[in-house]
C-alpha cells in the first residue's frame, strides 16, 4: 500500500508528487495517457505563462535552472544574484486589454525583494512536465501511464483506486485529473458554479492571407481573436458554449468563426491542431471528502483568461504537499489538513470571479463595451496596472493566519543573509525555515527541538525588512514574525501550531 496515490500526471499532480516524495512518503502517480508527450503540450498550443509565484515554487525546490533550460531561456533577468538585478520584465492583459509593464509600481507592494524568481516565465507544458517528472523519479515517486481509473472506494483506514481488474490501495488519494475529473465524480464532490457564455478555440493553422489579421489580442464587436504568431490563433465566439466538444472543429467551421469574430474574409489553409474550451466557472464546495482530496482543475475550472489555471493548481499542490506529508508521517497537529480547503478554496473562488469579470467585459454587447471603455482608462494608470499585474503574479497572496503582523500569512520575501545565502536556497529540502536575524541570541535554544522539521539559520540580513526573525512554512508562507528582540515563547506557540509538538520529531 502506498501512502498516497495521485490520479493525474500533469504539472499539478507531478508537483504534488515531488512535494510528498521530498518528505519521504511513498507515492504512486496514475496517468491515463500512455505517453508523456502530446502535440497539445508542446509549442505552440502548449505554451503557458508561469506566474512569479509559480516560478518561485520551482526556485525554492532547486528546479529553476532546469526549468529555464527546458524552456530554452538563455537570458534570465532574475538569474544574477548581484546587488543590482535587472528590472523584472512584466506584461499581461486583462480581458484582452494589454498592460504596460513599465507602469508597474514595485514600491506600492509590501515586503518585496529582488531575487532569482522575481518574474514570470513563458514555457510549454511539455517542458514543465519534463522537469517535474525527472524530479519525481529522483525522489522515488512511481509513475504508471496508460492507467484509467474507473472506481474509487474509501473507508476510515484507506482508499482504493480501481482501473479494470487492477487495484491501487493507499492511505490517501488525490485527484489531479483535470477539469473533467473522474475522481471528483466518483468520490461524490459537489461541483457548483456558472455555465458558459462562449466557445473558445485554439488552433495552429496555415493562414493564406495573414496580413488581414493583427497580432496580439483583438477585441471586436463580434467577439475576440488572438494571434501570438502567424497561424497560432485563439478565438472567442459568444455562442453560449454551444459548440464546445459537441463536434470536431473542422477547417470550414474554424474559418467561419474566425471571419465572424475578426470582421475579415481571411482564409485558412491547413489546420494542424485545434481544440475548444469554454468559460464555465465551477468549483467543488470542499477540497476534501474523507481520504480523497482534489487539486488543480479537478477542484476548480474557469476560462483560461489571464493564465490563472495552471498557476492556481501549482499553488494548490504547494499548499497541500507538506500538510498531507505531515499527516501521513504522523507529524501533523490537529486540523492541519483541514487548512488546505480553508486556505485554498477562497483563492480558487477569487480566480473564478477574476475570470467571470473578464468574460463579462469582453461580451460583444453595448453595456459590456461601455464598461470596457471605463476599465481601459483605469488600466492606463499606474495604480490600475499595478493592481492587475499584482493579482496575476500571485506573490501578494495573503492567508488569514490570525496574526496582526503584516508579514504573517504572506509569501515570504527572498530574504538574504550577509553571506549571500537566500531564503530560497534554504528551502530545497522541503522543511520549514526559521531565519533568526538576532544571531541566535533569543531563539536558538528554542529551535533545537525542531531540527528534523524546521531548518535554522542565523545571522544579520542585507535587508531584514524590519523584523528580527521569521518562521516560514514549507510552502513559503510566513507563519510567524518577531521584532528585533523576538519572544521565544511566541515562536514556540507558532511552531507548535503548524508543526505539532517537538516530542513527535
Amino acid at each position: 500500500m502506498h501512502d498516497v496515490v495521485i490520479v493525474g500526471g500533469g504539472p499539478v499532480g507531478l508537483f504534488l508528487a515531488c512535494e510528498l516524495g521530498l518528505a519521504g512518503c511513498s507515492v504512486l502517480v496514475l496517468e491515463r495517457e500512455p505517453e508523456p508527450g502530446s502535440p497539445f503540450k508542446a509549442e505552440p498550443l502548449g505554451l503557458r505563462g508561469l506566474s512569479p509565484a509559480s516560478v518561485e515554487a520551482f526556485y525554492r525546490r532547486g528546479m529553476l535552472d532546469r526549468l529555464l533550460a527546458a524552456a530554452g531561456v538563455p537570458d534570465w533577468a532574475g538569474a544574477d544574484p548581484g546587488e543590482a538585478p535587472s528590472p523584472p520584465r512584466r506584461g499581461g492583459h486583462f480581458a484582452g486589454m494589454m498592460l504596460d509593464g513599465t507602469k508597474f509600481d514595485d514600491a506600492a507592494l509590501p515586503f518585496r525583494l529582488a531575487g532569482p524568481a522575481a518574474e514570470g516565465l513563458l514555457t510549454s507544458l511539455e517542458a514543465v512536465e519534463a522537469v517535474l517528472s525527472e524530479q519525481a523519479s529522483k525522489l522515488g515517486v512511481e509513475i504508471r501511464r496508460g492507467v484509467t481509473v474507473g472506481a474509487v472506494a474509501q473507508d476510515d483506514e484507506g482508499v482504493v483506486a480501481r482501473a479494470g481488474a487492477d487495484e491501487y490501495p493507499a492511505r490517501w488519494l488525490v485527484g489531479c485529473d483535470g477539469g473533467r475529473s473522474t475522481v471528483r465524480r466518483l468520490a461524490g464532490f459537489d461541483f457548483v458554479g456558472t455555465g458558459p457564455r462562449f466557445t473558445g478555440y485554439r488552433m495552429h493553422a496555415t493562414v493564406v492571407d495573414p496580413e488581414k489579421l493583427h497580432y496580439g489580442f483583438n477585441l471586436t464587436p463580434t467577439g475576440m481573436y488572438l494571434q501570438l504568431a502567424e497561424g497560432n490563433l485563439g478565438m472567442m465566439d459568444f455562442d453560449g458554449g454551444a459548440f464546445d466538444r459537441s463536434q470536431e472543429p473542422t477547417r470550414e467551421h474554424l474559418q467561419a468563426v474566425l471571419r465572424r469574430v475578426s470582421g475579415t474574409d481571411v482564409t485558412l489553409g491547413e489546420v494542424h491542431l485545434a481544440s475548444t474550451f469554454t468559460d464555465r466557472a465551477m468549483q467543488t464546495t470542499t477540497y476534501r471528502r474523507g481520504r480523497v482530496l482534489l487539486a488543480g482543475d479537478a477542484a476548480h475550472i474557469h476560462s483560461p483568461l489571464g493564465g490563472q489555471g495552471l498557476n492556481t493548481g501549482i499553488g494548490d499542490a504547494v499548499n497541500l504537499g507538506w500538510k498531507l506529508a505531515a499527516t501521513v508521517l504522523g507529524q501533523a497537529p490537529d486540523g492541519l489538513l483541514d487548512t488546505y480547503t480553508r486556505e485554498r478554496h477562497p483563492i480558487g473562488a477569487k480566480v473564478l470571479d477574476w475570470s467571470r469579470a473578464q468574460v463579462a467585459i469582453m461580451n460583444p454587447d453595448p453595456h459590456a463595451q461601455a464598461i470596457q471603455a471605463v476599465v481601459r482608462d483605469l488600466l492606463s494608470t499606474v495604480d490600475g496596472t499595478t493592481y492587475v499585474l499584482d493579482r496575476i503574479s500571485g506573490t501578494s497572496l495573503r492567508y488569514d493566519l490570525g496574526s496582526e503582523h503584516p508579514l504573517v500569512g504572506r509569501n515570504a520575501p527572498d530574504l538574504r543573509l550577509e553571506d549571500g545565502t537566500r531564503l530560497g536556497d534554504l528551502m530545497e529540502d522541503g522543511r520549514g525555515l526559521l531565519l533568526d536575524f538576532s544571531a541566535g541570541r533569543c531563539l536558538h535554544g528554542s529551535a533545537t527541538g525542531w531540527e528534523s522539521r524546521i531548518r535554522y539559520a542565523a545571522g544579520p540580513a542585507r535587508d531584514d525588512l524590519g523584523v528580527g526573525a521569521v518562521l516560514v512554512r514549507p510552502d513559503g508562507i510566513v507563519a510567524w514574525a518577531g521584532d528585533h528582540h523576538p519572544d521565544p515563547e511566541a515562536f514556540d506557540r507558532a511552531a507548535a501550531h503548524w508543526f505539532a509538538a517537538p516530542a513527535i520529531r
